[in-house]
């Protein structure tokens, strides 16, 4: 059985660089105690699927931008909920929400459904300084027990 998956959920605003993305997933990841090589995408809304920062900083940790509808990412719960986010994105979470979203599929073996509950925060979600463009959170997916489960003869 493969490890389970590691998402770090990315909110960011338009303009945002590469490299202040790449500085926040690093230093989340290290609070989380995962290191980069086990990082396994990064997740994101929709809207933002085609920011060059996003994209840029997906492609140089060599993993995947996976995205989602706002309405996916507002029915997920979130212990950090902004209500700037959901005037600007249509979801109260795009960090929290996308990391939760893209363990849980990963997790399950589907791109775009979310299986809730099989993922945890590691991280919450967390700023990229004072006068922050990006936003980030990590969660690791868990393998339901059910799925474990070995069949004996």
């Amino acid at each position: 059985m493969s490890a389970a998956p590691v998402v770090v959920g990315v909110g960011a605003r338009r303009g945002v660089p590469a490299a202040e993305v790449l500085a926040l997933v690093l230093d989340s990841l290290a609070a989380a105690g995962v290191p980069p090589e086990a990082l396994t995408a990064l997740a994101t809304v929709d809207t933002k699927a085609a920011e060059p920062g996003l994209t840029e900083a997906a492609a140089r940790l060599g993993v995947p931008l996976l995205a989602y509808p706002a309405a996916v990412l507002a029915a997920v719960p979130v212990p950090h909920p902004s209500a700037a986010a959901l005037t600007a994105t249509g979801t109260p979470s795009v960090a929290e929400a996308a990391a939760l979203t893209g363990a849980d599929a990963l997790t399950m073996g589907a791109l775009t459904t979310r299986a809730p509950g099989t993922a945890r925060l590691l991280v919450g979600k967390r700023t990229s300084g004072p006068g922050a463009r990006a936003t980030c959170a990590v969660a690791h997916g868990r393998t339901p027990h059910h799925l474990c489960t070995k069949e004996t003869s």
